[in-house]
């Protein structure tokens, strides 16, 4: 006969204020045999004020692969093990992915014990379209690699967003207003349930004088909501992707030329080879 195996909990925590974490998540904390946390010297904090004496572990981004393993035999030796991250959700731009994937490839199983997470926590604050949305997690730190991907995204109807930290926030943006323009409707979520919260909203070009106006809007750590672009934007990158492809398929060979036209105008690759409606 099988011995039962243990199930491994993704538990959520507060993202700032800790009275934010749930009751079940705080049950499931103290009674857990191991906690492997992303960093077990800040989670501690944490730990100590809801009373677990749990074991942990850390499982970080350089550890995971070597961790997994470690924990997946504890999970089979029939011990219930909490994954946890620094803030919020595990998993959303945090390690635990290749715990979990292993846990369910192993027979494990994993639920879930849902709660903060700063994305949908801005998201839900920010006064855009909620009903679609993209989730990008932290930009490339070098301009030019930002400004890629960025541009990839100018033709997204779905509402856009990203984490960024202090020292890059006035720069993300402003790479945001050279590939979306001046007028596209922005929010930025500062310091979400802590002491200093603040979210600013309008266009690129009003939040970006007022992150630059004041020191304290780039201390913290954030999260940007981007609106997606509206059909007639949609609508006029396509139309511009299309004639540069055009262009550009007099003198290379069709993939190649679609690659550059993506990446110049921001259209959609893959539609670039399709024919117009008529």
């Amino acid at each position: 006969m099988n011995e039962p195996q243990g199930r491994l909990w993704v538990v959520a925590t507060p993202i700032g204020h800790l009275d934010d974490i749930s009751k079940r998540a705080q049950d499931i904390l103290c009674k857990v045999g191991l906690i492997a946390a992303e960093d077990t010297r800040h989670s501690g904090g944490l730990l100590a004020r809801i009373g677990s004496r749990a074991p942990r572990l850390a499982l970080h981004e350089h550890n995971e692969r070597e961790q997994f393993a470690r924990i997946i035999e504890v999970l089979q030796q029939g011990t219930d093990v909490a994954l946890i991250s620094d803030a919020g959700t595990p998993l959303i731009s945090d390690p635990g992915f290749r715990l979990v994937r292993a846990a369910r490839d192993a027979g494990v199983p994993v639920s879930p014990v849902p709660g903060p997470c700063a994305a949908i926590a801005a998201l839900s604050v920010a006064g855009l379209a909620s009903d679609r949305f993209v989730f990008e997690g932290f930009l490339a730190a070098k301009s030019s690699a930002r400004k890629e991907r960025l541009g990839e995204l100018v033709a997204e109807s779905r509402t856009l967003i990203f984490y960024e930290s202090s020292h890059r926030i006035l720069d993300m943006l402003k790479d945001a207003r050279a590939v979306f323009g001046e007028a596209r409707n922005v929010a930025v979520a500062r310091e979400l349930t802590k002491v200093f919260e603040t979210v600013l909203s309008g266009s690129l070009g009003r939040v970006i004088a007022q992150v630059e106006a004041d020191a304290n809007q780039q201390r913290g750590e954030f999260v940007v909501i981007v609106a997606g672009a509206s059909g007639e934007q949609a609508d006029a990158t396509l139309a511009e992707g299309r004639r540069v492809f055009a262009l550009l398929s007099a003198e290379m060979a069709p993939a190649r030329a679609a690659r550059m036209a993506a990446a110049i105008t921001g259209a959609p690759r893959k539609l670039l080879y399709a024919k117009p409606a008529d």
